[in-house]
């Protein structure tokens, strides 16, 4: 998936803010579906980490117009050959017309470019960009209780003949 930039920060600066809502603080019942996030790892063009963390905050701005939380961000201290990280947990969260209008009018005032002028202003600040959708937050023993009831639904097949 590296160097795919399908959608990169669609989610951040147009009005998709059901990408960048809060995950559940529970875990999910053993039937109901897991919680989803995305993550998106970024290593970032010489000289354009301020740049790119701007636009993620323009971004915050217009879902704040829309009473929607801001994208979480992750910045990179050691380890790993990354600059930022985006964790935008999937709620399924419908903004409202009113919330829409008003996200919509805030991407407008502040100049954020769509479409291909998007494409094209975004990938000036990223040279490597990854992503990847995720279940969780999910706890060890959520995941492990998922798996024991598809066994004890599935038991193995025994061999035909036999």
């Amino acid at each position: 998936m590296k160097h795919r930039l399908a959608f990169i920060l669609a989610a951040a600066v147009l009005p998709l803010p059901a990408l960048a809502q809060q995950a559940p603080a529970t875990a999910p019942a053993e039937s109901a579906p897991w919680p989803e996030a995305w993550f998106e790892i970024f290593k970032l063009a010489p000289g354009k980490q301020e740049e790119f963390v701007r636009l993620i905050a323009q971004a915050d701005e217009v879902a704040a117009a829309g009473g929607q939380p801001p994208i979480q961000m992750f910045f990179h201290e050691n380890g790993a050959d990354f600059d930022v990280i985006l964790y935008k947990p999937v709620t399924g969260a419908i903004p409202t017309p009113e919330q829409a209008a008003a996200m919509e009018r805030k991407h407008k005032e502040l100049g954020i470019p769509s479409g291909p002028a998007y494409f094209v202003n975004i990938r000036k600040l990223v040279a490597e960009h990854t992503d990847s959708k995720t279940y969780g937050p999910l706890s060890a023993a959520t995941w492990l209780a998922r798996l024991d009831t598809w066994r004890a639904e599935n038991p193995p097949r025994k061999p035909a003949g036999k």
